[in-house]
């Protein structure tokens, strides 16, 4: 995510007129192949939600305060369960012990899914550092001059985050923002900021990662047992998901689902913005391991600076004393 972040206020701070000009001229061409495969919808589904205040208020909230902090928050998670699963089938009989290191809810989990989003983070910064691309809500800025700014009001996409009554984003309102004068007080309705990174939309990609982590997270043995099992099901041989596996699936499926219907009632991603974020983390997930080749200069890194990296230890059951041997004073 640092990774991200830096790349945005480098983005901010070498942002130019004409770097304006070219990401609003690569929205435009978006519309224009979304409108060509029938799936220009955005205007649609902002119109359908402005006319719910508050719903969309809700789905304003969502966009500004729950991409980042919900992606920590899955990432604290997701290590102190892979951590004490670890442990669950550190005590499973029959296990030779360092075998958990290959437990498919261990630390390799944990860190599979760390270098997906650092993998998001590297495709992602090089995507919009060549191709910036302005999100639909500064297609409506009325500062800008040209044949392109007409066309790109004329879509009528509404700022409901940024925009006066809006609730606002830290993420898009900080020091790195308005270097240039992109944007003016909310109290002009102006409806920009510098950033020009909506290609691809990790607000999406991080958000599918999670959903299918959730969808695919293996659970401890006693907690798949099938929540209902009747003659019928027997009969066919279906086999049904414990309550455990429907809650991971429904919450893995609704999280990048209202994700994804924030980022485009909001006007700050285009579809073809997600689906690029998708590709994005398809990538990330399946070729995450090109980062273990780095490896070797983090070791040497670590060399230079005279520091040892920490390597987590598999202590035996064996080697703790019984409690009828510790002394009751202690």
């Amino acid at each position: 995510m640092q990774t991200y972040q830096l790349g945005r206020a480098f983005t901010a701070v070498t942002l130019k007129d004409d770097t304006v000009d070219v990401a609003r001229r690569h929205a435009l061409q978006l519309i224009v192949i979304e409108e060509n495969l029938g799936m220009f919808w955005e205007t649609l589904i902002q119109r359908h939600f402005l006319r719910q205040p508050l719903v969309m208020s809700w789905i304003n909230w969502i966009y500004s305060f729950i991409h980042i902090p919900g992606t920590i928050a899955f990432l604290v998670w997701l290590y102190y369960y892979t951590t004490v699963r670890n442990r669950i089938d550190e005590a499973q009989p029959g296990k030779l012990k360092g075998a958990v290191s290959g437990s498919p809810a261990g630390p390799l989990l944990y860190q599979a899914r760390r270098r997906t989003l650092a993998v998001c983070n590297l495709l992602a910064f090089v995507v919009f550092t060549l191709w910036p691309c302005m999100p639909p809500r500064l297609l409506s800025d009325t500062t800008a001059d040209g044949q392109d700014a007409d066309l790109a009001r004329s879509y009528g996409f509404v700022d409901t985050v940024h925009g006066v009554n809006g609730s606002g984003s830290v993420w898009t309102e900080n020091r790195f923002c308005n270097q240039y004068g992109q944007r003016c007080p909310k109290s002009h309705g102006s409806l920009a900021d510098s950033s020009q990174a909506a290609m691809p939309s990790l607000h999406f990609g991080y958000s599918l990662m999670i959903g299918l982590t959730l969808i695919t997270i293996p659970l401890p043995q006693h907690h798949r047992r099938t929540i209902l099992r009747t003659r019928l099901t027997r009969a066919l041989r279906l086999s049904l998901p414990s309550w455990r596996r429907l809650v991971c699936v429904i919450l893995g499926f609704l999280y990048p689902f209202t994700i994804l219907v924030a980022i485009v009632a909001t006007a700050n991603h285009f579809i073809l913005d997600a689906i690029a974020g998708a590709v994005v983390c398809a990538l990330g997930w399946y070729f995450n391991r090109v980062l273990l080749n780095l490896l070797p200069l983090e070791d040497y890194f670590l060399c230079l600076v005279r520091i040892h990296k920490p390597e987590p230890s598999l202590l035996d059951v064996k080697d703790y004393p019984s409690e009828s041997t510790l002394d009751p004073g202690m």
